[in-house]
This record gives C-alpha cells, sequence and structure tokens, in this order.
C-alpha cells in the first residue's frame, strides 16, 4: 500500500512498517530493507498468476481459452492499485536487474503458458498461423496491460474498455471465416 500511495522512492522502510503495524526491529527481522519487500511482491505476483495458467494450461478448445483468459485478466487488470503498482514496480525493475529478473520470470510463464495455446489453436485449425506465436502472446499481453494502463490514466471503468479490447485481440488470432 505505501509503494501504491507514495511511490517506491518516497517509501521508507519506516512507512513500511507504521503502515503494516509492527515495530522497525521486527519488520527488519523478516527484510533486509524495501528492495527485499518488492522481492516479496515478486513471489506474491507469482501466486496470483496461478489462477491464469490454470486457464491456458485446459484442453478447451484455443479460442474458448483465450476468451476465458482475457476477461479472467481483464477483471485482475480491473483493480487500478494492480496496474499502479505494476508501473511502479516496472520503474524500479529497469533499475535493479534482479527485480527485473523476477518479474520477468513472472511474465514468462504466462505468455510461455498463452503461446502454448496459440501455438495448439494454429495446430487445430482455430487460430490463424501467426509468424511468431510468442510474440504474439506477448502482444496479447500488452494489449490487456497496456487497456488497463489507459482505462486507470482516463478514469474509464475496464469494463468499458474491455470489450473492444477482446475484439481486437480475438479478431487478430481467430481462423477468419
Amino acid at each position: 500500500m505505501c509503494f501504491l500511495e507514495r511511490g517506491y522512492h518516497q517509501t521508507g522502510v519506516r512507512d513500511i512498517a507504521t503502515r503494516a503495524g509492527v515495530s522497525l526491529g521486527n519488520l527488519y527481522n523478516h527484510f533486509r530493507g524495501k528492495h527485499d519487500v518488492l522481492v516479496e511482491i515478486a513471489m506474491l505476483e507469482r501466486r496470483e498468476m496461478e489462477p491464469f495458467l490454470k486457464i491456458l494450461n485446459s484442453n478447451t478448445p484455443a479460442p474458448k481459452v483465450l476468451k476465458k483468459f482475457i476477461r479472467a485478466y481483464a477483471k485482475y487488470l480491473a483493480a487500478p492499485e494492480n496496474v499502479i503498482l505494476t508501473l511502479e514496480i516496472s520503474s524500479e525493475a529497469v533499475r535493479q536487474p534482479d527485480i527485473a529478473r523476477l518479474f520477468v520470470e513472472n511474465r514468462s510463464s504466462l505468455t510461455d503458458a498463452l503461446e502454448t495455446v496459440v501455438r495448439r489453436g494454429i495446430t487445430d485449425g482455430d487460430l490463424r498461423a501467426v509468424p511468431d506465436p510468442l510474440q504474439a502472446s506477448q502482444l496479447v499481453i500488452e494489449v490487456l496491460e497496456g487497456s488497463a494502463y489507459r482505462s486507470v490514466l482516463s478514469e474509464i471503468p475496464m469494463t468499458r474498455v474491455i470489450g473492444c479490447t477482446e475484439d481486437f485481440i480475438l479478431n487478430s488470432l481467430l481462423m477468419r471465416q
């Protein structure tokens, strides 16, 4: 919450301890500093990705998996705090390679699972052949996250944005009839 409200650089360890309702010494018993708190957030994000990975690992036809994933991920992204924290962490990850590595690993698990769905959909004839299924998968996630960023910045609810976003993604990947 401190990172959300004040930003990573404007937050001190004392702010985190106060917000958590623990003494500064108690916080230091668990974390060496706010960098380690950021590492813990990366681990929490990894657990938050599990429901999306479960959707993507389904043996349901690829178009149905895509629709379910798009809706679930958009719902997750509809919470402004998820978008704001992602932006805050991303800016810090650029400066700290170890933090970047953790969040890139989280993203890779999502894109790899989505790539598997796209490849399966192409093989089954449900999705059109794309030049690079991994890049197409990364673009799907970037379109969803970009829509969420725009939603937060423009104060337009994600529920109003997702219909067009879903249509765009699906029409980019589905076989043309």
